[in-house]
């Protein structure tokens, strides 16, 4: 059941991603957060892989996968969604759960929608697809979707410093000394790439792209059902617990959990979250 790490090519791209468990098995496409990568599924897949077949890529610009420069590649998140349909699509990924966090709800949410019949279920920890969930961390963001202006973005450069990175982590967490450090020294180095910064604020403005949709992701969830199960770190101020509790108005099968933890909610609450998987979708998928 080891986790094996491999590169394929997508749309002249190096695309990376982590792979564990029997093809035979349920396959999951687990999609990555900012400002990480499938490194946020180290523990998960092994709690997991003698059950299910586990994917996790990195898109471009994020972990071990290429990062082409903001000249060189549009991104949007229409655009990572678009090279991680094909990624599927080379991997032969036909029926699959997802697990989306953070920036991985956009993408997953974008794949749903296009193409709801693979979707077998989903697995909601810290993704948004409601207005609700869009508080006060976002106005800065916000302010940056309506004025794309220099001073705009140097107010959003602070998310891309260490100290925020560490943040992320270890905000709303129970015991701190849990977390490994090794989290913010694995992702701080790659997002301090020379043209990362460019293009982690192309994605902060591309991110305003995904409230529109919303609508039409909610119609998603209330045309095709998918089993849902939410796993939500409560203590997130990013994505705080109001915007979890909108998917229970859309969905009826859904299977509610907040976390005593915060954004990162693997980090604390891994063991919690897999028992919570390998009880729920066996239950709910064919």
């Amino acid at each position: 059941m080891s986790t094996t790490f491999h590169t394929i090519s997508i749309d002249g791209l190096n695309i990376f991603y982590r792979e564990a468990g029997s093809k035979e098995n349920p396959t999951i496409l687990l999609l990555h957060g900012f400002p990480t990568s499938s490194h946020m599924f180290r523990n998960l897949i092994p709690l997991l892989a003698d059950r299910f077949h586990l994917v996790a890529p990195d898109y471009p610009g994020f972990g071990n996968s290429s990062m082409p420069t903001v000249d060189e590649f549009d991104y949007t998140f229409d655009h990572l969604a678009d090279v991680m349909d094909q990624f599927t699509k080379a991997l032969g990924l036909s029926k699959y759960s997802l697990y989306v966090m953070d920036y991985g709800a956009p993408i997953g949410f974008r794949l749903a929608a296009k193409h709801p019949e693979r979707v077998a279920a989903l697995i909601v920890q810290n993704g948004n697809a409601y207005e609700e969930g869009l508080r006060d961390f976002w106005e800065p963001l916000k302010a940056y979707w309506h004025d794309r202006s220099l001073e705009n973005a140097d107010k959003l450069r602070q998310f891309l410093t260490l100290d925020a990175t560490k943040w992320q982590y270890t905000h709303g967490v129970r015991n701190p000394q849990t977390i490994s450090p090794d989290n913010w020294n694995i992702d701080q180095p790659l997002l301090d790439r020379p043209g990362n910064n460019d293009i982690q604020l192309a994605l902060f403005y591309s991110y305003g792209s995904n409230p529109p949709l919303y609508p039409q992701w909610q119609e998603y969830f209330r045309t095709y059902q998918p089993p849902t199960l939410i796993v939500w770190g409560k203590n997130d101020f990013i994505f705080p617990a109001e915007g979890a509790h909108p998917y229970k108005r859309d969905l009826n099968t859904v299977e509610f959990h907040l976390l005593d933890t915060g954004h990162f909610a693997l980090e604390e609450e891994g063991e919690t979250i897999a028992d919570h998987i390998r009880r729920f979708l066996p239950a709910h998928i064919a």
